[in-house]
């Protein structure tokens, strides 16, 4: 059974989906909500840094599925009670969702398709996480790239607005986190 408030909104699901309350920031909720992606996403880097291998590449790719799971899941609760806003400017954490790919997906995508070596891919993942979550330059082009993407919205992700519900609301953060991720992929290729 879900606690509301006197208006009838889920507190746990606003709270998740306003990341804490960063959602209700007066200026740029959404740019907010990217620097906590970015906060998370090396976080976890800097934590597993320790133990590199294949238990930093599963906290990563896990921060992605927990933060679309939770994040379908909340902000469906919050359009719910809130039926007249289908994509409330309070609900931040598509941002931390789409942030989360741009940074972690760049980086796999830039091991994936690097020189080929007898390195297994996972080492070559594990190393790319290890020096690129923690690296600000790595992490300012991730900002930078995504909300460009994110503001943009280039095809599918207005499409994805359209969709019901908390798909709508996370669906296009998807889609310029994965445009963001080339983009990444690309200056990495260029050696930026």
């Amino acid at each position: 059974m879900m606690t509301k408030t006197e208006a009838g909104r889920p507190y746990f699901a606003l709270a998740l989906a306003t990341s804490l309350g960063v959602g209700y920031l007066p200026v740029a909720p959404g740019t907010w909500g990217s620097a906590v992606g970015i906060a998370l996403a090396s976080g976890i880097a800097a934590l597993t840094r320790s133990e590199p291998g294949v238990f930093m590449v599963i906290s990563e790719f896990s921060l992605l599925l927990a933060l679309a799971a939770i994040g379908l899941w909340a902000s469906e609760r919050v359009v719910a009670a809130a039926p007249s806003d289908p994509d409330p400017g309070y609900v931040v954490i598509d941002e931390l969702s789409g942030q989360s790919i741009t940074l972690v997906a760049g980086l796999a995508l830039s091991a994936w398709t690097a020189t080929p070596s007898q390195e297994p891919v996972i080492a070559k993942i594990t190393a790319v996480f290890a020096t690129g979550l923690l690296n600000w330059k790595y992490l300012v082009a991730g900002f930078i790239l995504f909300r460009v993407f994110d503001i943009w919205k280039p095809f599918p992700a207005r499409r994805a607005e359209f969709l019901p519900g908390g798909l709508g609301i996370m669906a296009d953060d998807w889609v310029a986190g994965v445009y963001a991720a080339l983009g990444l992929w690309l200056l990495r290729a260029l050696r930026f």
